[in-house]
């Protein structure tokens, strides 16, 4: 994905940029059941609390949070042209439920899950459109959500917009789990549209502030490549 967009660089740093561009390459393949399982596993729980609300004061809400939770469960079987499209049992699908419910939370989730359905189906181009109508606030999902838009982003060939984009969830996060692996994602973009100043302060970053993480676990590396020069 971002490889293409790289620019040249001197020959003694091409080996390690190679390497730090191959691991970009396959951060949504590698890494997207650590970062999808937990999204799924909080808006099951949003959407379950979603729904005891709906029951006291939101009919709508309550019949949209219903009418999507069989699409969760396809989803996190990995059935997701089926969560995506709608089953022959009374599932409309999370595509055609974002539109019939859009006004409602539940609905805002099922127009989240259609992105990521998109995603994992390889359309990046229209996952990058659902993706980028979602909003939220809460810790987890938002920042989850805007780490698969990132990723689309730089599928899609926007690779400076991926890595701010990358940048960004990362701060929203702001957590052990996330952040890191976030901002390791956004510098090694940055490198490769040759602005290793901003790498090297995300690498910094994570070596300081996230110490316990994996990916502080290796950053010297990525440090070294940028401040041996």
């Amino acid at each position: 994905m971002a490889k293409k967009a790289a620019k040249p660089v001197e020959a003694q740093d091409q080996k390690g940029l190679e390497e730090a561009l191959s691991k970009s390459e396959q951060f949504f393949e590698n890494n997207k059941k650590t970062i999808f399982s937990c999204l799924i596993a909080i808006i099951v729980i949003i959407a379950g609390g979603m729904l005891y609300n709906a029951k006291v004061a939101q009919p709508r809400q309550i019949k949209a949070a219903e009418a999507i939770f069989p699409g969760e469960t396809y989803f996190a079987n990995g059935d997701y042209s089926t969560a995506l499209n709608g089953d022959a049992y009374g599932f409309d699908g999370f595509e055609a439920l974002a539109k019939q419910y859009k006004s409602t939370k539940a609905g805002k989730l099922a127009g989240l899950y259609a992105g990521l359905c998109y995603a994992q189906l390889d359309s990046m181009d229209i996952a990058q459109k659902y993706l980028e109508k979602f909003s939220g606030d809460d810790q987890m999902v938002a920042p989850s959500a805007m780490g698969a838009l990132a990723n689309c982003y730089a599928t899609n060939g926007q690779v400076s917009k991926a890595a701010s984009t990358f940048e960004k969830a990362a701060k929203k996060a702001d957590n052990n789990l996330l952040s890191p692996y976030f901002y390791l994602q956004a510098g090694i973009l940055y490198e490769s549209l040759n602005k290793p100043a901003q790498a090297l302060k995300l690498y910094k970053m994570i070596k300081v502030k996230y110490p316990e993480s994996n990916e502080s676990q290796e950053i010297d590396k990525y440090i070294a490549r940028l401040t041996s020069k």
